[in-house]
């Protein structure tokens, strides 16, 4: 028997019992749909990830205080003071790798302008902060190497900030607020970067020279961190290696010693977030790839079914010249036409899903080309491993017997 008169022969099958079929396909519907979805899930919030890293800076890298042993015991990196003016000048004076370099004091507070309040975080920062950041500055100007020397009291403020010290308006470029009390001359605006994949508003923050912020404000002698840019992105690594050295030399420490600090790349943020994304979205598509499992048991019943529904045609077929291979094989196609029809309609349910996370819930989700084919692979498998044992067991009959079966 030819093969499109088996397709044709499975094609009649199954639509002369079309709700049985289409509850059969129902099953890889929803589990095909459900995979699609997680994968654009996963997919879409990684690129979202890297997408709200790669606006820091793709080559920005943070040195922060290590976690170092006193007396046996391990300290809070927050609590250690190891960051000094030293360090930054050294960095500053002989990193090969690193193009812009700025300390960072930051203490968290109250500003105030007349009646009007809200809490915000300074930022102590060097000119050099706002490149390394990719911050623009959208009215006014930023704070001059003139101005850290001085220990000026001006600052650049974010647009929540701005809303809500001048909420009628007013232009606060030249105007005088005030953050802990102390009085600060607003030099410039930043333009809005609004908030983050982790829910915070990147636009309330108050950034001030570092000397004002350490004398001033915050009464500290050390540096919460230091932020560097590299050369460029590619020399990231050889960046992190000379700071180390650098870091090591001026913190005197011995080969047996630990570092008493930390360097951590943009690209290995991006990394390890995209690995986190990675193992959540495996986790997901496992946990929907269950409910195919279910519905390849259901084709696989179904087709076990009409096996002895049809014992009379499968015997009246075997009787005037059908092979064994021509029976199998009519019953095995007729399991992956259910099965990769379900998985047509499964991607089309799965994009109208993904369609509704972007438009309804303005949720990031990105379809995978390569989810598309492995969903109609893996249908294409679910047919014919759940269609194999009904196809052989019809393929067995004995044609006698099943001519003669009521």
């Amino acid at each position: 028997m030819s093969f499109t008169n088996l397709i044709k022969i499975a094609i009649k099958a199954i639509l002369s019992n079309k709700a049985r079929s289409f509850l059969s396909m129902l099953g890889i519907i929803i589990g095909v749909g459900a995979v699609i979805v997680m994968m654009a899930i996963g997919q879409g919030s990684k690129e979202s990830v890297r997408k709200e890293l790669s606006t820091m800076g793709t080559n920005l890298l943070t040195i922060r205080p290590g976690g170092n042993m006193r007396s046996g015991v391990r300290m809070d990196p927050s609590a250690m003071q190891t960051l000094k003016m030293v360090d930054y000048e050294t960095i500053l004076n002989e990193a090969k790798f690193v193009a812009k370099v700025s300390p960072e004091v930051t203490t968290s507070g109250q500003v105030i302008n007349g009646a009007n309040n809200t809490t915000s975080t300074c930022y102590g920062e060097s000119a050099d902060y706002l490149s390394i950041k990719l911050w623009t500055v959208e009215k006014g100007t930023g704070f001059t190497e003139e101005d850290i020397k001085k220990s000026a009291k001006v600052c650049i403020i974010g647009k929540t900030v701005v809303d809500e010290l001048f909420p009628t308006g007013q232009d606060p470029v030249g105007k005088t607020i005030r953050f802990k009390n102390i009085p600060m001359r607003v030099v410039g605006v930043l333009k809005s970067k609004g908030y983050n994949n982790w829910g915070m508003d990147q636009d309330n923050v108050v950034i001030a020279p570092y000397t004002t912020v350490m004398k001033r404000i915050a009464a500290q002698t050390h540096f919460n961190s230091i932020l560097c840019s590299a050369v460029t992105e590619e020399l990231s690594d050889e960046a992190i290696e000379d700071l180390t050295e650098i870091l090591r030399r001026t913190h005197k420490l011995q080969e047996s010693d630990e570092d008493n600090f930390t360097i951590r790349s943009q690209q290995e943020m991006m990394e390890t977030m995209s690995s986190t994304m990675d193992t959540i979205t495996i986790i997901l598509v496992v946990a929907a790839a269950f409910s195919l499992l279910v519905a390849g048991i259901g084709i696989m019943n179904i087709m076990l079914v009409s096996v002895t529904e049809r014992t009379k045609e499968i015997g009246l077929r075997m009787s005037v010249g059908a092979r064994g291979i021509d029976i199998s094989n009519q019953f095995l196609i007729e399991s992956i036409l259910i099965s990769l029809t379900g998985g047509i309609i499964g991607v089309l349910f799965g994009a109208l899903l993904t369609w509704g996370c972007n438009t309804l819930i303005g949720y990031p989700a990105i379809i995978p080309a390569w989810s598309v084919i492995v969903s109609f692979a893996v249908c294409v498998a679910i047919g014919v491993g759940f269609g194999y044992f009904p196809a052989q067991k019809a393929a067995r009959l004995d044609p006698i017997e099943a001519i003669r079966y009521e």
